[in-house]
């Protein structure tokens, strides 16, 4: 990538994290506290479980980013998917702030010179690039579920995170700023 075109990626790469840093935040704020731990069938995550997970891969993934293997030998990848009834929204939140502490901090500091690097994850190389996309497609896959769960626990309380259904045009005249709208106005 040349520099115009690295400097754009690793602003929206960054961009891209925070969005789904924002989206699942925005989400499990409006989870009632009795649905954190709530599966939906025996063999479900609940919310607290994908956050444990989403922490655990993240700190995994960035931590040493450019110099050790994605996959650190100090995780347990399994365990994240054990059920932890007894963690407060605060814990599951320190959780959740902790993983994406990690690798916001790293992406932030990546310069356009390190996207023609390689890094490994189990052992195979991906360029940066690769890795961050990779990354990146895997967080926007749990924060999709977990903005489906809370949908479901919020029920009639839910407030859209996007455009509701139905709304376009009026987004498209700019009458929803915050990106968040009430369910009650659909």
């Amino acid at each position: 990538m040349d520099g115009p075109v690295a400097s754009a990626y690793l602003h929206d790469i960054v961009r891209t994290f925070r969005n789904y840093k924002t989206l699942g935040e925005r989400a499990i704020a409006q989870t009632p506290d009795a649905n954190l731990h709530t599966l939906l069938d025996p063999d479900a995550n609940s919310i607290a479980i994908i956050v444990k997970h989403i922490a655990g891969n993240l700190r995994s993934r960035f931590a040493d980013f450019l110099t050790t293997d994605g996959e650190k030998p100090d995780r347990h990848r399994d365990s994240e998917f054990e059920a932890s009834e007894g963690s407060s929204r605060d814990e599951i939140l320190a959780w959740w702030e902790a993983g994406w502490g990690v690798a916001l901090d790293t992406l932030e500091t990546l310069q356009a010179d390190d996207l023609a690097r390689t890094v490994s994850i189990r052992g195979e190389p991906f360029l940066i690039p690769e890795a961050l996309n990779r990354a990146s497609t895997h967080i926007a896959y749990h924060v999709g579920q977990i903005v489906l769960l809370s949908k479901h626990f919020a029920g009639p309380r839910w407030m859209s995170l996007s455009i509701p259904k139905g709304r376009s045009s009026e987004h498209a005249v700019g009458q929803f700023k915050n990106g968040i709208v009430p369910h009650s106005v659909r």
